[in-house]
């Protein structure tokens, strides 16, 4: 793809919706697994009588879509603004976990997570009850062999980042790691004995903040591409930098150690980010890359696992900092386009099944969900969750298929009473067994 002239981020798929809603007993094609009782909840941004002109996809208000599910029923759908309370404008808007039993919706840069009841309404700000001393994350990542749950996180204010570890919705521990500038860090990844520190070359500029710029980082061309390699119980004199070939990325699917102490990580990799368009991606390549780490000589090597657009890399979350054989993408539509595929990775096959739901169809970021969730389940018997969207009807369903099959379509389509705007993240919260 070559560059192209800043888009609007208001409007088409990312237009809002007004209107908070409560639909009950809704309409369902094909069959819902039984085994699925609970909520798929997932955030993004919806700004209200925004200016197309200066609106930055990631500064709009935040907004959470969920379906409970039940006994093979589609029990509801609700659709509820964030609303923060300190500062009361901020836009909380870019995923929603539950940590501790608790449901959080999170962004990144600095504003600290909202808490939500079971229905999605929001109780307000909370710093994890006043154990979080600085910024959040959009992206925390729970250790299954500890249950301890990691961040990295980052604030203007300061030339660092933080890792940032919570038991459930407390925080035990936060080091501070001096970076010698200002960084974008959307994401972090894990192995068994790292966290992966992603210092890349988009940073925080104070004279586009002074200017009244709505999302002041931009591609910085001077800074070197690195990543981190930090052991999980390791202060800030511990990390071991590894150069990358200049990029950005947002999203890593999963890490894990090899037996020579090396790391493998899969990315998808953006050429650059915030260049020429400072209100959201849109300029340089996009792919899936697996890059191995040598923190003994600081290099690193790159291989490209496919060379189509896509984002939104999930896997078996059960097997987070171990070799994953699966794993799952969104296809990234190109400017002008109406049709984004999900790509199903088989990372020890090295193949890739693209799962097409229609010629005007876009797949949104999916989830896997266990149908059994003993760590011991293969990774890919369950369920793959995911919004998809109907671009030329201006409908959206919350889409079902079987993870050993992705390909042979849904198993179920819960229809959702209106279209839901391109959003970020979500995830599937089970009911208490």
């Amino acid at each position: 793809m070559t560059d192209a002239p800043a888009r609007d981020y208001v409007s088409g798929a990312l237009a809002p919706v007004r209107d908070e809603v409560t639909v009950t007993d809704l309409a369902v094609t094909g069959s819902l697994p039984a085994d699925l009782a609970g909520r798929y909840v997932r955030n993004g941004p919806n700004p209200i009588d925004a200016d197309p002109a200066t609106q930055h996809w990631f500064t709009g208000a935040g907004m959470v879509h969920g379906v409970r599910l039940r006994d093979g029923r589609a029990e509801w759908y609700r659709n509820r603004f964030v609303r923060a309370t300190d500062p009361p404008d901020a836009a909380v808007n870019t995923n929603v976990c539950r940590l501790g039993g608790r449901t959080f919706a999170l962004v990144e840069a600095g504003t600290q997570p909202v808490e939500l009841t079971y229905e999605l309404e929001s109780l307000g700000t909370n710093a994890f009850d006043g154990t979080l001393e600085g910024a959040y994350t959009a992206h925390p990542h729970t250790d299954p062999r500890t249950g301890l749950i990691h961040a990295v996180t980052y604030h203007w204010v300061e030339e660092a980042v933080r890792h940032v570890v919570n038991d459930g919705a407390r925080v035990v521990r936060e080091e501070v790691i001096p970076v010698g500038g200002r960084p974008m860090v959307h994401d972090c990844a894990l192995t068994g004995s790292s966290v992966l520190l992603f210092d890349l070359p988009v940073t925080f500029d104070l004279d586009d903040a002074m200017a009244g710029a709505p999302f002041p980082y931009h591609w910085d061309a001077e800074r070197p591409a690195r990543v981190g390699v930090l052991p999980l119980d390791g202060g800030a004199d511990a990390v071991r930098w590894v150069e990358v070939p200049p990029c950005y990325v947002f999203h890593p699917m999963n890490a894990h150690d090899l037996p020579d102490g090396r790391v493998e990580v899969v990315v998808c990799r953006w050429e650059r980010m915030f260049d020429r368009d400072r209100l959201g991606p849109n300029e340089g390549t996009l792919r899936l890359e697996r890059w191995v780490l040598d923190p003994a000589t600081g290099r690193s090597s790159t291989e490209v696992l496919d060379d189509r657009f896509q984002e939104f890399p999930r896997v078996d979350e059960r097997r987070t900092g171990t070799p994953t054989r699966y794993g799952w993408t969104s296809g990234l539509e190109e400017p002008g386009a109406v049709h984004a595929p999900l790509f199903h990775h088989d990372l020890a096959a090295g193949t890739v099944a693209v799962v097409d739901f229609g010629p005007t169809s876009a797949a949104q970021e999916f989830v896997f969900v266990p149908a059994d969730p003993s760590p011991a389940a293969p990774e890919d018997d369950g369920w793959l969750l995911g919004l998809v969207s109907d671009r030329a009807e201006g409908t959206t369903d919350l889409v079902v298929l079987a993870a050993g099959d992705p390909a042979a379509g849904p198993v179920a389509r819960v229809h959702l009473p209106g279209r839901v705007p391109d959003g970020f993240h979500g995830n599937w919260f089970a009911d208490p067994a």
